[in-house]
């Protein structure tokens, strides 16, 4: 399987099929357009000097059809893309240019001198920019649109792409994904979303990150794959326009797009089914978002080093809106159909199927990434005798349904109870008030730790510290009750929309022996 020759077999079939809707720059392409262009980039690129299977080349853009034609191309010819995160950075942009090593960075007009800004400290011998000014076009005119002869020894076993995630740790490291794990994680995305031709995709997450394989299973179905750059209002009237079918939302976008003053004005009876995720969603907004959009939703829990790896299907949320284990709301789901799951111990052993014993989420699965770049250290403290350990702390009970109950590095010791941040969140968002709730632990003398949160306000609403407190003790031990509560006007977050903790914790630990 060569993932860059997914437009082929449509450009061959329906070549007039619509592919790309680029929402930002208002323009259309076609899938026998798309294939073509793919080719041309393609030869383009390895007409360059230094430049053969194997090679990096750099992404620096938003979400827009260029962005496309280079991750297929690089596929299409055994290259590796490696798209970089456009809100990082000059310093860290850098570090991953200096340990990717890519022969050349693409970039939009928006980014052109940042590019070669950073191309020229990280030592990177090209520039290629698309966008007025840009010679990006100039080039595709005058290449070949004949298909690269590398392409049909590339695939499989070959590296096709680099997603560099911190995470919540801080750490870029870049995730090597191949031909092979990228189709997987499709081959899984595809059982539990129920893809079928007549879809119209929504990406909403940015193509430096792993949505844009989801974003690629649409394409080789031959649905057209909307792009944007996410902001609520966008989405909502993106999704009545083009009659989008589809689309994940992380648990924040949702959150966003019901706190839309109009949210019931806009027609949404083309979506057939949601998938949420970026962390767990408390049941209270998966309740309000069963209610509120008109489709079916599944959740999938997912790393960037294995895609998705679980899901709570259409059924489990369909049941639990009438009263049948309503307490799978709380949960990520049964292992995907490409994946094992097990939840163990420090040992790696499996703790009871009880509900009750916390353990660690390991995967097996051949969507799993290969390993992370250059980083033989780090891969083999995550992926021991073929399971990759995900640093989720989570419960499972007698149907093997996963309820994550924290990050292990979020996790608070209190007195020496264990307490765990999203039970506490959950609690928090009771108060209708609340949009967004980040809880974490920051020294106290007494305790060892004490429990902090940090809470966004729906627009419009108001609540007090003490009226946050009392509505969370409500479902809350006394121990694991917030002793304090700051307001903020929105919460950091990666790429992925998952809350970064660290950077509302770490000021509060500074100089601390930790």
């Amino acid at each position: 399987m060569n993932i860059g020759q997914i437009p082929l077999k449509y450009a061959r079939r329906e070549p007039d099929r619509e592919a790309l809707v680029d929402i930002p720059n208002q323009r259309r392409i076609t899938f026998g357009e798309l294939d073509e262009r793919i080719c041309r980039l393609g030869n383009v690129l390895l007409g360059r000097p230094g430049i053969g299977k194997g090679v990096r080349i750099a992404i620096l853009a938003k979400n827009c059809i260029e962005y496309m034609e280079v991750m297929f191309a690089c596929a299409r010819t055994g290259l590796i893309a490696q798209p970089l995160n456009w809100r990082l950075g000059q310093e860290e942009l850098l570090r991953i240019l200096v340990d990717g090593e890519p022969a050349l960075i693409v970039a939009s007009q928006e980014y052109r001198q940042q590019a070669l800004e950073i191309a020229k400290l990280a030592n990177v011998p090209t520039v290629l920019c698309f966008g007025e000014n840009g010679d990006y076009e100039k080039c595709l005119d005058a290449a070949s649109s004949a298909e690269p002869e590398v392409a049909a020894s590339v695939g499989g076993r070959d590296p096709a792409l680099i997603l560099y995630t911190g995470g919540t740790t801080g750490e870029s490291k870049g995730a090597l994904h191949t031909h092979h794990s990228l189709y997987m994680g499709m081959l899984n995305q595809t059982v539990a979303e129920r893809i079928v031709p007549t879809d119209v995709y929504m990406l909403t997450g940015q193509m430096f990150h792993i949505p844009v394989g989801l974003a690629m299973n649409y394409l080789a179905h031959g649905c057209p794959v909307v792009l944007i750059n996410f902001e609520a209002k966008l989405a909502l009237q993106v999704i009545e326009q083009e009659k989008v079918s589809a689309f994940l939302g992380i648990t924040t976008m949702l959150n966003w797009m019901m706190a839309e003053d109009d949210f019931e004005q806009y027609d949404l009876s083309s979506l057939r089914n949601i998938q949420y995720g970026g962390g767990p969603m408390p049941r209270s907004v998966v309740a309000d978002a069963l209610q509120k959009f008109p489709c079916t939703i599944i959740q999938g829990y997912g790393q960037t080093e294995g895609m998705t790896m679980s899901f709570l299907s259409q059924e489990d949320h369909a049941d639990a809106l009438v009263g049948t284990h309503e307490e799978r709301l709380s949960s990520c789901g049964r292992e995907g159909f490409v994946t094992s799951i097990r939840v163990v111990d420090p040992l790696g052993l499996d703790v009871p199927k009880d509900s009750e014993s916390p353990g660690e989420i390991v995967v097996q699965s051949e969507a799993n990434m290969v390993g992370y770049w250059r980083r033989p250290d780090l891969t083999e403290q995550t992926i021991r005798e073929g399971w990759m350990w995900t640093g989720d702390i989570a419960t499972w009970d007698e149907q093997g349904y996963l309820f994550i109950v924290d990050r292990a590095k979020d996790m608070i010791i209190s007195g020496g109870e264990n307490i765990y941040s999203t039970q506490v969140e959950a609690a928090i968002h009771q108060h209708p008030a609340v949009l967004e709730a980040a809880v974490f632990g920051i020294p106290d003398e007494e305790w060892g730790e004490a429990v902090k949160a940090v809470v966004v306000l729906k627009p419009g609403m108001h609540a007090t510290t003490a009226e946050i407190i009392a509505a969370a003790s409500e479902h809350l031990a006394s121990y694991q009750k917030p002793k304090t509560v700051d307001f903020a006007d929105a919460l950091p977050k990666a790429p992925t929309g998952k809350i970064l903790k660290r950077e509302l914790r770490n000021p509060y630990w500074q100089g601390k022996n930790v």
